[in-house]
């Protein structure tokens, strides 16, 4: 092993020992919060703060159901270096007539809340403060995790083959006719990195925009630079290598394997070091039902997807000195978000889907001790489930105000409009979201719709919009540390 990986345990280390020691005085737990591309992971997360700082009814968050938690608060965000989550700004914009969805963040942020509680039983009965770090940062960043272990010639290998399957070549076309200009054998020229660079970057941001797009591939930051834009660092791409070839030194591909190398050191690196190798819980939001309406082909980008985002979990049990000097994420929970895009009869369908697209990676992880468990969900819900009549049939449909411009059965809407639609039914066994002969039969539909217009109760109090197994999301993620 490098003497740079055993600097880097002992960092981890020392880091996980400050947090235990901090945590045995006051305990504390830290969420990790990501999703897929635009799985609402920022939704969630203010949903979540807003939800328990608002003391909202969540009855299967056992500690609320049973009247045990007293208070919970907003507290000043502890670390100096890095942004607080601005769940203020994206709470307003969630309320009122104007009502919108935030934008979605491109870095991290964090904020921190405590929540006062009784414990239920125990040699610990009594009064108790969990500090509550809430962790929220891009999917992108995740999947780059799984650089870690690889090279620049496997990465570019897989990189290739990924933009040459049939279902990417629409987006791929140009970058692929750029690759074949280039020789991995050439001079390192600046010029031609840039240009490599540029090309593959345009690729990456063409998947990233594709509406049905559920996954991407890295590096992640290419899609978010910030101050790093311009450098070596962000400043690669892959070529296309003869199987067995080692870049070498004084060539096109030489260059582009050492700045490789660099983005690791330089980017994917200090983010596992200085924030995911701290991380106690780690959910990870999915909007599967885009990946179905998209078909089996990202279907299997997704399933490949979520195993590298699981593979870069150093997951298993916590003891108490593997806690002190060797953390490790206990539970991940995968949730498949937007649940009130579907009538209820496919929500426990959509759990499994999502189970299925995870239950290889998921079986590495339990063997570890980990807890990993699938579920389906809706942060916020913004439908409501009504009936419609369509010929003879009696169909189960959602209602809501599609957002301004969607098109549904040819009719544009105006984001004013309430429109009912029957979205169609998921398969009864997941195994079939990979049958291109089954897709045609349970395809999904439904437009985006806007945030709910909740009203003040007859005192003139605001509740939390509604949602849909947000509880039991909570209870997965902190339920036994309020026990």
């Amino acid at each position: 092993m490098a003497s740079g990986s055993y600097l880097d345990e002992a960092r981890n280390a020392a880091l996980a020992f400050g947090d235990s020691l901090l945590g045995l005085a006051k305990p504390r737990l830290r969420i990790g919060v990501t999703g897929l591309s635009r799985s609402g992971k920022t939704v969630f997360t203010t949903a979540l703060i807003q939800n328990l700082v608002e003391g909202a009814r969540l009855p299967v968050l056992k500690a609320a159901a049973e009247g045990r938690i007293s208070r919970v608060r907003l507290v000043p965000q502890p670390d100096p270096e890095v942004p607080r989550f601005p769940y203020e700004a994206h709470r307003a914009a969630l309320a009122g007539p104007d009502r919108r969805w935030p934008e979605s963040t491109r870095r991290i942020s964090e904020l921190r809340i405590e929540i006062d509680y009784e414990r239920a039983a125990g040699w610990f009965k009594g009064p108790a403060t969990l500090t509550l770090d809430i962790v929220d940062y891009p999917g992108e960043w995740l999947l780059d995790l799984a650089l870690i272990g690889q090279d620049y010639a496997a990465w570019s290998a897989q990189a290739v083959a990924d933009a040459r399957k049939a279902h990417r070549l629409g987006v791929a076309g140009a970058w692929l006719a750029d690759l074949a200009l280039r020789d991995p054998e050439g001079a390192p020229d600046e010029l031609a990195a840039e240009a490599a660079s540029d090309s593959f970057k345009a690729y990456l941001a063409a998947l990233r925009a594709d509406p049905e797009a559920v996954a991407v591939t890295p590096p992640g930051r290419f899609l978010m630079p910030g101050d790093l834009e311009g450098s070596p660092a962000l400043t690669f791409a892959p070529l296309d290598l003869a199987p067995g070839t080692v870049p070498r030194a004084g060539t096109l591909a030489g260059l582009m394997s050492e700045r490789f190398e660099a983005y690791k050191r330089v980017v994917v690196g200090p983010f596992f070091r200085e924030h995911f190798a701290r991380l106690d819980r780690q959910i990870v939001l999915v909007d599967a039902l885009a990946a179905l309406d998209a078909g089996p082909e990202a279907l299997a980008d997704l399933e490949t997807a979520l195993g590298q985002a699981l593979t870069a979990f150093s997951v298993g049990r916590n003891s108490l000195l593997s806690s002190l000097f060797s953390p490790r994420i206990d539970r991940v929970l995968f949730a498949a978000t937007k649940a009130d895009h579907v009538h209820h009869t496919s929500h426990d369908r959509l759990a499994r889907v999502m189970a299925h697209l995870v239950q290889r990676a998921m079986a590495k992880a339990q063997g570890a001790g980990a807890t990993v468990e699938a579920m389906a969900f809706a942060a916020i819900r913004a439908t409501r489930e009504v009936r419609i009549r369509e010929g003879r049939d009696d169909l189960p449909a959602i209602a809501g105000v599609p957002e301004a411009g969607e098109v549904v059965d040819g009719e544009v809407f105006d984001g004013r409009s309430e429109a009912a639609i029957f979205p169609g039914e998921l398969p009864e066994r997941p195994e079939a979201i990979f049958d291109h002969a089954q897709a045609g039969h349970w395809q999904i539909r439904a437009p985006r719709f806007r945030p709910p217009l909740v009203k003040p109760d007859a005192g003139g109090r605001m509740a939390p919009p509604p949602h849909i197994r947000l509880d039991r999301v909570l209870e997965f993620l902190i339920g036994d540390r309020l026990a």
